[in-house]
């Protein structure tokens, strides 16, 4: 009974630290963010996420071995109705002949993952800052991990190119684009 105590106590510190051995995870939807964030008219930022996406990732002992993410384009969401369209159309993500966004990690460190992003069918290599926030079981059994995945893109690098100047200078949406990709996944 005392080894048994001791072997879980033992498995749990070695889960919660992030030194537990390698397993793959699914990206769970309910408790993930797929969000950005972008400059309108050079004075406010407007911020948005994507609801519909998925994705697997693989940690060894606190590291990245594999991650990829798939995200449907037609589930931009930044809370105006209008501006999602607008955002869907042909201008931005023309989300009718380019329905899959998808990012694919080629290496990664502790702080710094790079990877391919593909946005309207043009690939482009991206770092992305990693920030760890533990593995864990829950209260189900079920280990649990979490991240935030922070970068930043350029929009035209993708073939999002609308824009309108402004008089006073500038244009109506930035050309950078911050991404915030708050991740949980459950073991597989």
């Amino acid at each position: 009974m005392k080894k048994s105590f001791l072997m879980t106590v033992l498995a749990g510190l070695l889960i919660g630290s992030g030194l537990a051995s390698a397993a793959v995870y699914k990206v769970d939807p309910a408790h993930t963010t797929v969000g950005f964030n972008v400059k309108h008219m050079m004075i406010s930022t407007v911020s948005g996420k994507f609801s519909d996406f998925n994705g697997t990732y693989d940690l060894d002992k606190g590291m990245f071995k594999s991650l990829s993410g798939h995200i449907k384009t037609a589930s931009v969401d930044t809370g105006i109705a209008k501006r999602d369209d607008h955002l869907r159309s042909a201008d931005f993500f023309d989300a009718a002949n380019y329905p899959d966004m998808t990012f694919t990690m080629t290496s990664a460190t502790k702080t710094k993952m790079t990877g391919n992003l593909t946005i309207r069918g043009v690939t482009k290599k991206e770092v992305l800052n990693i920030e760890m926030g533990g593995v864990i079981t829950d209260p189900w059994g079920n280990q649990r991990s979490g991240f935030v995945l922070t970068g930043k893109v350029n929009r035209k690098d993708f073939g999002l190119n609308w824009n309108k100047a402004i008089e006073a200078g500038g244009f109506v949406v930035g050309d950078d684009v911050k991404l915030v990709i708050e991740v949980e996944g459950i073991e597989e």
